[in-house]
């Protein structure tokens, strides 16, 4: 058992006020343990589903399996063919919110997309008539366009363009817009990975500026009506609730959107309608996530004619 760190103690301390849970919550974090895999499955499920599958919980999309601790779907043929995304049950329960947006939706822009996770659970949920993929870091493109067209997920396009020019080339154009934010990562730990000083104030607020300056520009590219799902894989309040605050504070025309499947798991940490899975719940490392909606009337701007020149295809 790695001891644990003073901050992370005051950052137990702060999450939870009861003694006990603070104890878990450390333990977890402290002692990493193996997770059940994922799948995502974008064809249809095989008659004979190949993997031994753990009882689903009850928020689980129909498309979504949960994997006993000792699977591999990573190296089976159906994975290389593309039937299914493998990613984490924190994934899932974070991307969850957007089961809740009724369709038909027009167009979905992931903001911080790489590998391209969340971009499939968004286009097998919501069946968009376009899926833009954004990712700032160049070299994270490769794998994302990878899975792309490993999956067919199609109509897409894949860009590499910073959030603030997307923001003034097509203002108010998307139904969904997703920030699943860059954070200090402090739930890797709980999965035996490293995130170097994901416990310093220092990181912390560094990211949380990072987080609002995305938001910011994010937001205005919400079409009237639409949504904007926030979401991290980190404990820190200040990543979190206090950026959520911070945006609704910011741009007023926004509000929170309850999401009743994911009610069991609400925030005890802030009056806004967001929700958390914890280590120590066993059911994955940890995700927050958060659904607003722009409630300004009006219609929704179209894509410019030329905003595809700043966009690479998929070429499926």
């Amino acid at each position: 058992m790695e001891k644990p760190s003073n901050l992370l103690l005051k950052l137990s301390r702060s999450l939870f006020a009861d003694t006990a849970e603070q104890e878990k919550f450390i333990h977890a974090v402290t002692n990493p343990q193996a997770f059940n895999p994922a799948i995502l499955w974008v064809q249809p499920k095989p008659t004979e589903n190949p993997f031994n599958l753990e009882i689903p919980v009850s928020w689980q999309p129909e498309f979504v399996d949960r994997l006993v601790l000792e699977s591999q779907p990573g190296k089976h043929s159906l994975h290389q063919a593309g039937h299914y995304y493998c990613l984490d049950f924190s994934s899932i329960f974070a991307a969850s919110t957007l089961l809740t947006i009724p369709q038909p939706i027009k167009l979905i822009l992931d903001m911080c997309a790489a590998p391209g996770g969340k971009s499939i659970f968004a286009w097998k949920t919501l069946n968009p008539e376009l899926l833009v993929c954004n990712e700032v870091i160049g070299k994270r493109m490769g794998m994302l366009i990878s899975n792309l067209k490993r999956c067919q997920i199609k109509p897409s396009a894949a860009a590499n363009v910073d959030s603030k020019i997307l923001a003034e080339k097509i203002p108010q154009t998307a139904n969904l817009v997703i920030v699943d934010a860059p954070c200090t990562g402090q739930s890797l730990l709980a999965k035996g990975e490293k995130a170097p000083g994901c416990f310093h104030h220092v990181t912390i607020n560094s990211n949380a500026n990072r987080q609002k300056r995305i938001l910011a520009n994010s937001a205005k590219i919400v079409a009237p009506q639409g949504y904007l799902a926030y979401m991290t894989c980190t404990y820190s309040t200040a990543e979190n609730e206090q950026v959520s605050e911070w945006l609704l504070s910011k741009f007023p025309e926004f509000g929170p959107v309850t999401v009743p499947h994911l009610e069991k798991y609400r925030s005890h940490l802030t009056e806004i309608p967001c929700y958390r899975m914890w280590p120590q719940d066993r059911l994955g490392a940890g995700a927050f996530t958060v659904l607003f909606q722009n409630t300004s009337d009006g219609e929704r701007n179209q894509l410019p004619a030329d905003f595809l020149d700043l966009a690479r295809f998929t070429n499926i």
